[in-house]
């Protein structure tokens, strides 16, 4: 099993040892198992679409500002898949990678073709 533990300082993947086959929970939910079997993988940051979704209705006051706005589903060359924000003209296939970008007042990640 694999915690996903993304931060603008540098993408980390925080792992606990259980499973053989790749399973992936946010670090928070690891640290709470309170588990010593632990482990760090630095992630790529790139990535293909596998899922694009255009957002046209705001969900909250402070996401209206950026209507509308792109929400990707990503397999990671490491093989996790993630859900973030992305390019508007973003595609199933695309070759992406990461970059953090601000969002409703919060930091969040935000994929971008590859050219």
């Amino acid at each position: 099993m694999f915690g996903l533990d993304l931060r603008p300082r540098g993408d980390r993947v925080s792992g606990l040892r259980i499973l053989p086959k790749l399973a992936i929970f946010p670090a928070r939910v690891l640290r709470r198992l309170r588990s010593t079997d632990l482990a760090d993988r630095q992630a790529s940051g790139e990535g293909t679409v596998y899922a694009t979704s255009l957002v046209c209705r705001a969900a909250t006051e402070e996401t209206r500002a950026h209507l509308p706005y792109n929400i990707v589903l990503v397999d990671s060359a490491e093989g996790f898949r993630m859900m973030a924000h992305g390019d508007a003209t973003l595609a199933i296939g695309d070759k992406v990678a990461v970059r953090f970008t601000r969002f409703a007042g919060r930091l969040v990640p935000y994929f971008e073709k590859v050219r």
